[in-house]
């Protein structure tokens, strides 16, 4: 008899599957589990998948789940593993969105890939999201990430990008531009508030983000201070960027990014130019020289360390290659270099996609059965 292994996905745009040597079984997208609503439609997809996989001859014999201990999603794989006897095996985000790439690709050899999006939780207890990883089935390593940015009010930071700017200005030494820059837009006493939290390091947990990246940027030029949907911030970068490369295609990168030995990725001095830019006809083709500059820092980072590991395959994931221009400059830049480039397929590069990650990765630690390739083996979703 056969066996399968079952995956819940993340948080955000939460989608089920169940792997096996029969294929990969998808529940519907449920959305994002703050919502009581999709927390009952993921666990109803649960029980089906469990259901169809005993219908199949092929049994869930684990169920993975992200390391993040507060989800619903983890919550829910923890107790029904325990009502159904079988391992519960949490899979690091970023990993998880790499071997997604892996799965539906059927890499089994090691892997170099770059995991670019808003948020996952680290094995530093920190939170990640711009990552050089290399990775092999189960195991993988942390070889590079952006450098760390103060996340002044913590996920506060998050919906409103201007707090990002203002935490670039901190790390650049240029703290006392904050209230002046940011008042008209938020108030003098909240940015003295968060200029405050910044020098004192309060309520600033650190993170590596991509997507944190692009809201400081997106601040600093003066394109979105407070965003209402997701990646309102970054999405108003590039299309201001994809304008002027339109017009100006041979647009290059801004200077100043800093590949350090151990793989950290500083783009300080990169957003910096960004804060004194005064006429508006510069705002698109410095949005352009900031994305230009950022994919190819991270090809640089991931290119240094295909030469040491003498790796050839490079997957980029994550919810930051929806953006054109960062897929399609890491694309070429690393093509040019002779990297054999893998992209997500039809799942997306985001966390709709996640969970046949997981599930490869469950897979390959517990030697279950799996797919060859799962592009060419789903399963209409239940």
């Amino acid at each position: 008899m056969g066996a399968s292994v079952l995956a819940v996905g993340a948080w955000l745009k939460n989608r089920a599957c169940r792997m096996g040597d029969d294929g990969v079984e998808w529940s519907e997208l449920h959305g994002d589990l703050s919502d009581p609503q999709a927390c009952a439609a993921l666990e109803s997809s649960v029980q089906a998948l469990i259901r169809s996989a005993s219908s199949r001859g092929r049994p869930v014999r684990a169920i993975a789940h992200d390391w993040h201990p507060d989800f619903f999603s983890t919550w829910l794989a923890l107790r029904m593993a325990d009502t159904l006897g079988v391992a519960a095996v949490g899979v690091q985000h970023h990993h998880a969105h790499l071997a997604a790439v892996m799965a539906e690709h059927g890499i089994e050899a090691p892997a170099l890939g770059l995991a670019l999006d808003g948020v996952g939780l680290g094995t530093d207890g920190a939170a990640w999201g711009g990552e050089l990883l290399w990775t092999d089935g189960a195991t993988f390593e942390r070889l590079g990430h952006l450098q760390p940015l103060a996340l002044p009010g913590g996920d506060r930071a998050a919906r409103e990008p201007w707090r990002m700017a203002a935490s670039v200005l901190h790390a650049l030494g240029r703290g006392d531009e904050i209230v002046p820059r940011f008042v008209h837009g938020v108030g003098a006493g909240v940015a003295a508030g968060v200029q405050q939290l910044l020098q004192r390091g309060l309520n600033c947990p650190t993170t590596s983000s991509a997507g944190r990246w692009f809201d400081a940027a997106a601040a600093a030029l003066g394109l979105c201070l407070r965003q209402t949907d997701e990646a309102q911030a970054a999405v108003a970068l590039e299309r201001v960027a994809a304008a002027a490369l339109a017009q100006w295609p041979q647009a290059v990168p801004l200077p100043g990014a800093v590949v350090h030995p151990d793989g950290c990725v500083d783009l300080r001095t990169v957003v910096a130019p960004l804060f004194d830019i005064r006429d508006p006809r510069d705002v698109g083709v410095a949005a352009a020289g900031f994305h230009l500059a950022l994919a190819d820092a991270l090809c640089d980072a991931l290119l240094a360390a295909a030469r040491v590991r003498g790796v050839r395959h490079a997957l980029l994931g994550g919810g930051c290659f929806f953006n054109r221009i960062l897929r399609e400059r890491c694309v070429q830049r690393l093509q040019a270099a002779g990297m054999d480039v893998f992209l997500p397929g039809a799942m997306g590069c985001g966390d709709a996609g996640l969970a046949i990650g997981q599930a490869w990765v469950a897979a390959h630690r517990l030697a279950l059965p799996r797919p060859r390739n799962v592009t060419k083996e789903f399963i209409a979703c239940v």
